[in-house]
């Protein structure tokens, strides 16, 4: 029996291949072909259509890196093709048959009008269902000629990353530009085939099993080579039987939606991308149209936006289809973001700028959040998307992890402040399926809520211009809508799934805290100037507003709205998840180096025009508090004449003998070492030593970094195998300032990389301040900063978004083992019962913290990742001139870590003015902090102001409004007023506040003019 399996299996997969596909296309005609190859940048498509075109010959050469051939394509059907369905078939070069990473095209018609795309799978653009013969043909195509950085030579360094860098010599060579006849039986006889092969290699020695053998060869039996055409219709009729066997009752359900994740950049520049969301649209509304079954989502109002402002005709189409229910906005984001680096403010605006899109271009709210490909989850997240009327969740990442298997597919996640949403990981592992024999029975095998559950989803479509679902997908779930042996496959939007899964899943299991990724960890570090960039400008502009709304509320001054909104837009989309990561090429990160400039100085503009506005002209110098913190006296928002801040403490005393330089104020001794480490931190009033014995802090470390693949994204374990201390140093000097602070400027030369630090310690400052500037010449190289402390800490607690979490320091089980590269947001503490001390920074996100023995105690080193030198995809990643701020806090905890990691981020700010000014809000209230102060995006005037809880703990307080209170409500994420809102006490000019542990607040006040 084994024998003649393998024998039907041989003969109907050769056949298939070799006879059947050739055949689908009998009759085939060239087409003329002329092209005009661009200097430059895309033009518009009208643009390109009137271009001057000369003769091609297919088989010509085209194309040098990023850049784009207009073709014109004229023909005629011949008469006698009357009544055949006809399309063209065009191979522009593509070299593999993996789409989304290689040359690409959208084809128009002479109107304008966006046909279709053309990628390896997606090689046709139809032409008529049934010819009348004679119709003449006249169509363009706008050729994408991507270089391929992954597929051919993945992880080597590549000067092809960057137009300025990348060759002028064409990529490609036309192979096929043709009219053809499809033959439609013969077509569907391939789906047939196609489908029971794979089908069948999933079954059991089983009866259906050998049915369907059976029935492949009574098919191939009545199929006659020679008369492929004439016969596939009588081989279908043998196959019939056996496709149309009903799915048992309880198969699984796959409900399928069409999919095509499209990275707003990667191994493309943004430009790229938003041909690429025109190019892979165009095919999805021509599938629409074609199949009445078939449901496309996609996500990232950013994209649709692009559409809006760059194809409106096509984008006049999809609010069609959207409107009919076939077209689905996905996941209420401004893009599919990071979610472990942006900040608690900078997630929020990711819903409300996506939801906004989407409620103001289609009168819809997206009802789940849609992230398939982040790089790990934040346990902010579930609170947040509770609070932008979000109530499900959906992700694929995790099922990369390196180590430890997801234990759930369908279940609840619980997030810091204990809101929790139910959450759905596709049991198939893709985000890009092809709906294979394979991933259809993966899914039904590996799904771990089958018990009670019924179903799973199935994203659908090929991504990243790869053009999405293809037809050939669609005909395949139709076949296994209901087939014995597989799972049932319908198209499906995403609600009613979830829907579904809570009707059936009444009690599921709960994940609480970080949906950390086992992979990818060294995306905290790369391409440091844009996580520095991404740092800065999304304070510049919480920022602006601040200073916007109490000018507005205040004085003549205009709110700038569309300025504002514009900003963020911009900061929202340099987080998406292969931007702010650091893992596109040199192209992507050389351009958002360049717009983190523009937003910081449009931000900048905008901060000072607020600033006259409440000071009006003046010869008085003003120091102004933008922290969300009572900073030398100055509340939040308010500010001071310079003359009247309380004076600093005594001047730090600094003594240099031979054992090195010890400065001292009223709280804290520091010792620094002839070589600038240091070696002792005590906290006066205790007399608590901060430093480990025999150790030191701010000891900078290099090593090795070559990860086994993925090289910008991957640290891998065994890094930490080679290292070397940076110990000794070129030169220590010290000085002092009018202000009493003592600076210490150490000088590290390594390699051809330089070093320069200066530690200073200010009068009545519990922190050891950092500045390093670094020029970093590395290749391949890892550097981190290591602080040895002589705390005993089972957890390490880093800041995220609205709070903090707790990871434990030891690796007991797998799962911490995993986490040896971790994430922070401002600071990490350290804590034991009595004594803690934390390490903070302005623009690092990655850490990592080990345990060692002294003696009969442990002591714990926390060390902040600052550089990295990866050479794929960007081979001259970090390089250049970096600046980290960062310090140690001495005898901190939660609140003071906080306080210290909030102002070393936002500093003050001196003008001179004519007046100081009072904050338009206060906050009493341990642990509260204001997130945002700003104007109503509804342009109504009113005043929204978003509080958190921090310490984790249940807290009251109260809210002061320094102007004429009418009204006060508390509305949602999105500004929107809650059924079920939390009440509100409010008497004049107070608010009475009551929030849980790490609780987001957003209130609207309406004030009287």
């Amino acid at each position: 029996m084994h024998d003649e399996t393998s024998l039907t299996i041989a003969r109907a997969r050769r056949v298939l291949a070799e006879r059947i596909i050739p055949a689908i296309y009998p009759q085939s005609l060239p087409l003329e072909v002329a092209a005009h190859a661009l200097p430059g940048e895309p033009i518009a498509p009208a643009v390109g259509l009137a271009l001057d075109y000369c003769p091609h010959t297919v088989g010509t050469e085209w194309g040098p890196a990023w850049g784009t051939t207009w073709f014109r394509i004229r023909g005629q059907v011949p008469t006698d093709w009357a009544g055949k369905h006809v399309e063209l078939r065009i191979d522009l070069g593509f070299d593999t048959s993996t789409t989304g990473f290689q040359c690409e095209g959208l084809v128009y018609r002479a109107d304008g009008h966006a046909v279709k795309s053309l990628n390896p799978r997606n090689q046709w653009v139809p032409v008529a269902d049934s010819a009348a013969g004679g119709e003449d043909i006249e169509l363009f195509i706008e050729a994408a000629s991507n270089p391929v950085l992954l597929e051919h030579h993945p992880f080597l360094p590549t000067a092809q990353g960057d137009v300025r860098s990348s060759s002028p010599t064409p990529l490609y060579t036309t192979k096929t530009m043709d009219l053809v006849i499809r033959d439609l039986a013969v077509y569907e006889l391939s789906l047939d085939l196609e489908v029971l092969l794979e089908l069948q290699a999933e079954l059991p020695e089983a009866p259906r099993r050998f049915r369907i053998l059976q029935a492949l060869d009574d098919a191939l039996d009545v199929l006659d080579l020679a008369r492929i055409g004439d016969t596939a219709a009588a081989a279908r009729a043998a196959l019939a039987g056996v496709l149309a066997q009903p799915a048992e009752a309880s198969a699984h359900r796959l409900a399928a939606i069409g999919h095509a994740h499209i990275d707003s950049a990667w191994l493309w520049p943004i430009r790229e991308t938003i041909r690429k969301v025109a190019r892979t649209t165009s095919s999805m509304l021509e599938l629409i149209d074609s199949d009445p079954d078939f449901i496309y989502g996609m996500s990232s109002a950013q994209q649709y936006k692009w559409l809006k402002d760059q194809h409106p005709g096509l984008y006049a189409r999809i609010k069609k289809a959207v409107a009919d229910g076939r077209f689905v906005p996905l996941g209420g984001m401004w893009v599919e973001s990071d979610t472990v680096m942006p900040s608690g403010e900078s997630l929020v605006r990711q819903f409300l700028y996506g939801q906004r899109f989407f409620q103001e271009e289609f009168r819809i709210s997206c009802h789940g959040a849609w992230l398939p490909d982040s790089f790990g989850y934040s346990p902010a997240l579930p609170q947040l998307m509770r609070r932008a009327g979000l109530e499900w969740f959906f992700t694929q990442k995790i099922s990369w992890n390196q180590t430890n298997i997801f234990p759930h597919h369908s279940f609840y996640w619980e997030g810091i402040d204990g809101s929790r949403v139910p959450t759905h990981f596709p049991p198939m592992d893709t985000y890009n399926a092809q709906l294979s024999g394979h991933e259809v029975a993966l899914a039904a095998r590996q799904f771990r809520e089958s018990r009670r559950a019924s179903s799973s989803i199935a994203p659908v479509g090929w991504g990243d211009g790869g053009g999405g679902t293809t037809r050939e997908m669609a005909s395949k779930a139709q076949r296994l809508k209901n087939l014995e042996g597989s799972a049932r496959v319908s198209w499906e939007h995403p609600d009613s799934f979830y829907a579904r899964t809570a009707a059936e899943l009444l009690n599921p299991a709960v994940w609480v805290g970080e949906l950390y990724l086992e992979l990818h960890r060294a995306t905290l570090t790369s391409q440091h100037l844009t996580k520095a960039g991404n740092r800065r400008t999304e304070q510049l502009l919480v920022e602006a507003e601040l200073w916007a709304t109490t000018a507005a509320t205040r004085t003549s001054y205009n709110y700038p709205y569309q300025e504002l909104d514009a900003l963020w837009e911009a900061v929202l989309l340099h987080q998406f998840h292969d931007i702010l990561p650091g893992t596109s090429i040199a192209w992507v990160h050389r351009e958002a180096v360049a717009e983190y400039a523009r937003i910081t100085a449009a931000a900048q503009a905008l901060i000072s025009a607020a600033q006259r506005a409440l000071t009006d002209p003046g010869d008085v110098e003003l120091v102004l508090n933008p922290a969300p913190i009572t900073r030398n006296g100055i509340p939040p928002g308010g500010s001071c004449p310079l003359a009247e801040l309380p004076t600093p403490g005594p001047a730090v005393t600094a003594v240099q003998d031979a054992d090195g330089i010890r400065l001292t104020n009223e709280l804290v001794s520091i010792n620094v070492d002839p070589d600038g480490l240091i070696t002792s931190a005590i906290d006066l009033a205790s007399g608590r030593e901060t430093i480990a014995p025999g150790q030191c802090a701010n000891l900078l470390q290099l090593h090795q970094d070559f990860p086994n693949q993925w090289d910008a994204w991957d640290v891998d374990a065994f890094y930490r195998n080679r290292v070397t201390d940076l110990v000794a140093a070129d030169s220590v000097e010290l000085s002092t300032d009018a202000e009493g602070s003592a600076r210490i400027t150490v000088k590290r030369s390594f390699s051809a990389s330089h070093i320069t630090q200066e530690l200073v310690l200010a009068p009545g400052a519990r922190m050891l301040e950092i500045t390093q500037h670094t020029d970093w010449q590395e290749v391949e190289t890892f550097l981190k900063v290591a602080f040895a402390l002589d705390i005993r800490a089972e957890h390490s607690i880093a800041e995220t978004q609205f709070g903090y979490l707790k990871r434990p320091t030891h690796v007991n089980t797998s799962w911490e083992a995993a986490k040896f590269e971790t994430s922070m947001h401002r600071f990490v503490l350290l804590k034991e019962p009595g004594f803690g001390a934390a390490v903070l920074n302005d623009s690092s996100y990655g850490y990592d913290v080990t345990r060692e023995a002294l003696d009969a105690r442990v002591s714990t080193t926390v060390r902040i990742s600052l550089l990295r030198a990866p050479r794929f995809p960007d081979p001259h990643t970090d390089q250049g001139l970096h600046t980290h701020r960062y310090g140690l806090l001495i005898g901190a905890d939660i609140a003071s870590a906080t306080a210290a990691g909030i102002a070393l981020n936002t500093p003050e700010r001196r003008i001179t003015g004519g007046y100081a000014f009072d904050s338009l809000v206060e906050l009493d209230g341990e642990g509260l902090l204001l997130s945002a102060v700003k104007l109503a995006a509804d342009r109504s005037g009113e005043v929204i102001v978003r509080l958190y809880e921090s310490l984790g703990r249940r807290c009251t307080g109260m809210l002061r409004v320094n102007a004429d209170l009418e009204s006060v409500s508390t509305v949602s994420l999105l500004e929107d007023p809650l059924a079920d809102g939390e009440p509100v006490f409010m008497e004049t000019g107070h608010v009475e506040l009551s929030l849980g542990a790490f609780e987001v607040r957003t209130l609207r006040l309406r004030l009287r003019d």
